[in-house]
């Protein structure tokens, strides 16, 4: 068994990957992920059959690049499967132009239909909507991992996830193996709002 995250080395592993919320619980957290170390560590240490993450992404009207776009260009040519969409834009009453989406659909979904397939999926996010796509996975005989934080305030993983998902792992326990080294903090770009 390895040791960062419990993982078996016979099991069709697959990660994915809540955009949105794993962004906000590392930035809550003071550190941004790794992807390259956090794909290298989990193929070392399971037969991964798939690493996905799930985003929405702005698309200005005027055609304005999104901040986003390096990140996914990256993860897209490094080895995840991106599962992305366009954020719709909203103007606030403060008057200034805002972006809404979620993947959480898109997640829920593919989660259910991989979970036959393999023998462990590793969830990155503390979205308890996620709850009942973890109980159908589960039934179908897959073990989930839950990977956030309750070391925030307020504690981004919920308590439904948490109670449903096999293992929860807080990200202060694997912080060592998934957080960037070296230099400077980078900012994060700019992110999308997940809807409600």
């Amino acid at each position: 068994m390895a040791d960062w995250m419990g993982l078996d080395p016979d099991d069709r592993t697959a990660i994915l990957i809540d955009g949105a919320n794993l962004y906000k619980a590392a930035k809550t957290l003071g550190f941004d992920i790794d992807y390259k170390s956090l794909l290298s560590r989990a193929r070392r240490e399971t037969r991964l059959v798939r690493a996905s993450y799930y985003t929405a992404m702005q698309e200005d009207p005027e055609g304005d690049y999104s901040p986003l776009r390096p990140l996914v260009d990256w993860l897209d040519y490094n080895g995840f499967t991106m599962v992305t969409k366009p954020a719709r834009s909203f103007v606030g009453q403060d008057g200034v132009r805002r972006y809404r989406g979620s993947t959480d659909i898109e997640l829920a979904t593919d989660m259910v239909l991989m979970a036959g397939k393999l023998d462990c999926i590793v969830l990155f996010t503390g979205n308890g909507d996620f709850r009942h796509a973890i109980l159908r996975a589960q039934e179908q005989g897959c073990r989930v991992i839950c990977v956030s934080t309750i070391k925030s305030q307020p504690p981004l993983a919920s308590d439904e996830i948490r109670r449903q998902a096999d293992v929860f792992i807080d990200l202060t326990e694997i912080e060592d193996v998934i957080a960037r080294k070296g230099g400077p903090r980078r900012e994060s770009p700019a992110r999308v709002d997940e809807e409600e």
